[in-house]
């Protein structure tokens, strides 16, 4: 089961006070990359729920963040306010998201996972090919909401903001986790065969789980789309859903803090990397491959080891 340690409790704070006042004293760069941090770990966060505590290990989070992206995209184009079409995109998500762990709920290890890239690659497809949702050029002119004695277009507002989005996904979490609910769909993850003879209904648990975690992607997906003031297919291709995995094999599976942890070393690598060579993958990858030689629980987990030796 889920506990909150103290390391992880110290480090999704140490984490977020760092970018905060990397934001308040840097430079433009600054605030963009901490934005970019949060929505990316908020997106791997909503896949760590059911990968790292519900064995469901989902190629299609990208996709459903899309999803939330252009249903706040769509909303305000048509004259919703910000808030309501955030909602909007959220429960897009969600619906998606309980469609798909609805009908592949029954299913595990790679044959899941290609039932959810099979339905990332149709929503792509429906997107790039859809006039109304501006096809590969993707849709413009979207609106950020407005903040209390605040200007959102700021950005450094803009990337507090972000943080305080991540902050609150990250509570959820943990209460999802912590909860009578989050209890079952960790026994079912850990013996689906007990949990049933408990009375559990395993299949519509997983299907529940994989919704919640969609609404987080949602909640990304609307981040993202307020952030670039734009959204296009490219949010949904299936490499997308692959880069959330990289990251979070590589901030630590099933430890919640990791996702916050991978997604800041990610793309400030990234963004370190490509300053110097065009091949920076090959620095994310060699990263890669030591933290699994190292023990496979990715950066967290060591920070917890060395800890604890």
């Amino acid at each position: 089961m889920f506990r909150l340690t103290t390391i992880r409790a110290a480090t999704a704070a140490l984490v977020l006070i760092a970018l905060a006042a990397w934001s308040v004293h840097g430079d433009y760069l600054a605030r963009e990359i901490t934005a970019e941090i949060a929505i990316l770990a908020i997106l791997v966060l909503a896949l760590d729920l059911v990968a790292g505590f519900g064995g469901m290990v989902s190629l299609a989070h990208g996709a459903i963040m899309g999803v939330g992206a252009y249903g706040y995209a769509l909303a305000n184009l048509a004259g919703l306010p910000p808030w309501p079409a955030a909602l909007v995109g959220i429960v897009a998500s969600t619906a998606t998201g309980g469609v798909i762990g609805a009908i592949s709920a029954r299913l595990t290890g790679v044959f899941f996972l290609m039932v959810t890239l099979a339905f990332g690659q149709m929503i792509w497809a429906l997107t790039f090919r859809a006039d109304a949702l501006g096809g590969d050029n993707g849709l413009g002119g979207i609106a950020r909401p407005a903040l209390p004695f605040v200007d959102s277009n700021d950005p450094l507002v803009f990337a507090l903001y972000a943080l305080l989005m991540l902050l609150a996904c990250l509570l959820l979490c943990v209460a999802v986790l912590r909860s009578p609910f989050g209890h079952r769909f960790q026994a079912v993850h850990d013996n689906p065969a007990r949990a049933a003879a408990l009375g559990f209904a395993p299949e519509r648990i997983r299907a529940q789980g994989f919704a919640i975690s969609s609404m987080l992607a949602g909640v990304a997906g609307v981040l993202a789309a307020q952030h670039m003031q734009f959204v296009s297919p490219e949010l949904m291709v299936w490499t997308a859903s692959g880069e959330v995995l990289v990251v979070l094999i590589l901030g630590g599976i099933g430890s919640v803090t990791g996702a916050m942890v991978g997604a800041a070393g990610y793309l400030l690598l990234k963004h370190w990397a490509a300053g110097w060579t065009d091949h920076w993958h090959l620095a994310v990858g060699l990263l890669l491959i030591a933290v699994v030689l190292a023990g496979g629980r990715g950066l967290s987990g060591l920070l917890e080891r060395r800890r604890d030796a």
